[in-house]
């Protein structure tokens, strides 16, 4: 079973993320269970949405702790919460950021480290910075859970005006497209 803690901020889309990511695996066969966090957020507070999903049916209701996977699609929340917490070994981090792996502190349980300059994609597509469909790309180049098709067909499924359906097609595409892969577990630490 996999596991996934997305965290945003409130107004980015992080439970919308976790819908349509859920939809493109149930798309490809999956068994999945959205969780949606809500609390007393408001808008620009740290957010957390949960998901997993197995090749075979889920029984677990309970909320996540131990994820496999951390997707931060703001890149100042790592500054106000601990997006790693609980997090397993051998794990994958998704992140919207501008540096390079080189430049982050990225912690010795993360195997699997895939980058993308989602807010600057998103300032081009949408003139402001909603990077949650654009880190849907990113998730599916960095880890292959999810093809790009079966996202887009998950995006068409959200209601979008037709307008905000094409740019957030193309937000995806460019996630994907943008996004720098590195398997950290190897001596040579590249990029793919």
């Amino acid at each position: 079973m996999h596991e996934i803690r997305i965290h945003g901020r409130g107004g980015q889309g992080a439970v919308i993320a976790s819908k349509i990511l859920a939809k493109a695996l149930v798309e490809e066969g999956k068994f999945v269970t959205a969780i949606p966090a809500f609390g007393f957020e408001r808008r620009g507070a740290p957010v957390a949405a949960f998901m997993r999903f197995d090749e075979a049916p889920i029984r677990r209701i309970n909320n996540i702790y131990t994820p496999n996977t951390v997707i931060s699609i703001d890149p100042s929340v790592i500054r106000a919460v601990d997006i790693f917490e609980g997090m397993q070994p051998g794990g994958t981090w998704v992140h919207t950021t501008r540096d390079s792996a080189e430049q982050l502190d990225v912690p010795e349980h993360i195997d699997t480290l895939g980058l993308c300059d989602a807010v600057g994609i998103a300032m081009e597509v949408f003139g402001r910075p909603i990077t949650n469909t654009i880190m849907l790309g990113a998730f599916a180049k960095t880890t292959g859970a999810v093809s790009l098709d079966a996202l887009k067909r998950g995006l068409a499924s959200a209601n979008f005006r037709d307008a905000g359906l094409k740019q957030n097609l193309l937000a995806v595409e460019r996630g994907y497209a943008e996004t720098r892969v590195h398997h950290l577990a190897q001596p040579d630490r590249e990029a793919c």
